[in-house]
C-alpha cells in the first residue's frame, strides 16, 4: 500500500507509470491481464534497483517489507486506468 501511495502522490512518478501502463497494454495488444504481469515485473525491478545498500537488521527489515509488496495489485490498478481503443470495423 505504501509503495502505491508514494507512486500516486508524485505527479512525475505517477505520469511515468501511467505511460508505462499504456505501453504495456499496447504491447499486450489490449490484454490487460498480460499487461499487468509485464508491468508488475517492471515496477518490482525498478524498486529493487532503487533500494539503498544496507546491511544487518536494516537490510532484513527492508527486504521483508519489499517481499510483502503486491506488485501485481499495483500494476492492475495502473492498467485498469488505461482505456483500450477498439478498432473500428468497417461495415459493408
Amino acid at each position: 500500500w505504501v509503495v502505491s501511495l508514494w507512486m500516486d502522490n508524485d505527479e512525475g512518478i505517477y505520469g511515468y507509470w501511467q505511460e508505462q501502463a499504456e505501453e504495456a497494454v499496447k504491447n499486450a495488444e489490449g490484454d490487460k491481464d498480460e499487461a499487468a504481469s509485464e508491468l508488475a515485473d517492471q515496477i518490482q525491478a525498478h524498486h529493487e534497483e532503487a533500494q539503498p545498500e544496507t546491511s544487518g537488521v536494516f537490510a532484513d527489515l527492508l527486504n521483508a517489507a519489499m517481499y510483502e509488496v503486491n506488485w501485481r495489485e499495483i500494476a492492475e490498478h495502473l492498467v485498469g486506468e488505461v482505456e483500450v481503443e477498439e478498432e473500428s470495423k468497417e461495415q459493408p
